[in-house]
């Protein structure tokens, strides 16, 4: 029996891919509802080649929208889900590496998507990086205003320094 965690029960997760991150994608999101998250799978659903914008900007907008909490990008490095989903105001997407750089996106940078690649990241890696990434709350404090320097509208954004 899947033990249900209440605050990642609450999680919203939208989740995109390209051809080349649909493996890896199937993988996650079969280990986020065991863990109790709720998922919607955005696409793609097949290995037919597609473009990665496309499911990068529906979970995207999903996320800047709020009918998400969080989102996950898959495609061959991460780094074109990482560039289309950046677009979107409100959405700070991070392509993580390893369990460190999830973590840290989380408390220090708020981060709402996660970008992988699935033909840089092992499947034991990804897993270990998605843990970290979900279970992580922003730290706030001094983030709170270092985040909100992000967006080019943001408090005290064209300020130098600080």
């Amino acid at each position: 029996m899947t033990e249900r965690k209440p605050e990642l029960a609450a999680l919203r997760v939208a989740l995109g891919c390209d051809h080349a991150g649909l493996a890896l994608k199937q993988h996650l999101k079969g280990v986020l509802l065991q863990q109790g998250v709720q998922v919607e799978d955005l696409g793609t659903h097949d290995e037919s080649s597609c473009d990665y914008p496309d499911y990068a900007h529906a979970v995207a907008s999903g996320v800047a929208e709020g009918r998400f909490d969080r989102g996950l990008l898959v495609c061959g490095t991460g780094l074109g889900m990482s560039y289309a989903a950046n677009r979107h105001a409100g959405v700070r997407a991070a392509l993580c590496t390893n369990e460190f750089l999830a973590r840290m996106s989380r408390a220090h940078n708020d981060a709402n998507v996660l970008c992988l690649g699935s033909r840089v990241t092992g499947v034991g890696v990804a897993e270990a990086i998605l843990s970290a990434f979900i279970s992580t709350p922003f730290d706030g404090d001094r983030h709170t205003r270092r985040v909100g320097k992000i967006e080019p509208s943001g408090p005290e954004s064209s300020k130098a320094g600080g």
